[in-house]
């Protein structure tokens, strides 16, 4: 994290040399490439630590909108298309699971996944033994 602090700055100070699209660019190469690697792996993470995250991806739509501190920063993350880390860390296990069941996903990952409804230990639900008596 304080990698991407210190590559916001190094942004911060090329910033009025450089148009406001270069400036994306190089906050979506150097920092928010920082913040999803390995996102799906901070699932379960503490509040407190996807805030501090979520600090990062907010002083970055400051930066790529040349806004002051205190301004609202949900309007600039809807007007660049940014999810809020928790919604980052959701979406980015999504697509694993997704690449998984759709076998576009690495043998090691796949192979671990694996489909509740294939468990043995859940067939015998209520839910799922109302109509099949094989449960009782």
């Amino acid at each position: 994290m304080l990698n991407c602090f210190a590559a916001l700055r190094q942004i911060h100070s090329i910033r009025c040399c450089v148009s406001r699209q270069a400036v994306l660019y190089l906050v979506l190469s150097l920092v928010l490439l920082r913040l999803d690697y390995g996102s799906a792996t901070l699932v379960g993470l503490l509040a407190y630590h996807i805030d501090r995250l979520q600090s990062v991806l907010n002083a970055a739509a400051h930066l790529v909108y040349s806004s002051q501190r205190y301004d609202h920063v949900t309007p600039l993350l809807r007007e660049l298309h940014w999810l809020r880390m928790s919604q980052r860390i959701d979406y980015k296990l999504a697509v694993v699971v997704y690449c998984c069941l759709n076998g576009l996903a690495p043998s090691y990952l796949a192979n671990d996944l694996q489909c509740v409804a294939d468990l043995d230990t859940r067939r015998c639900l209520r839910s799922a033994s109302a109509g099949n008596s094989s449960c009782l």
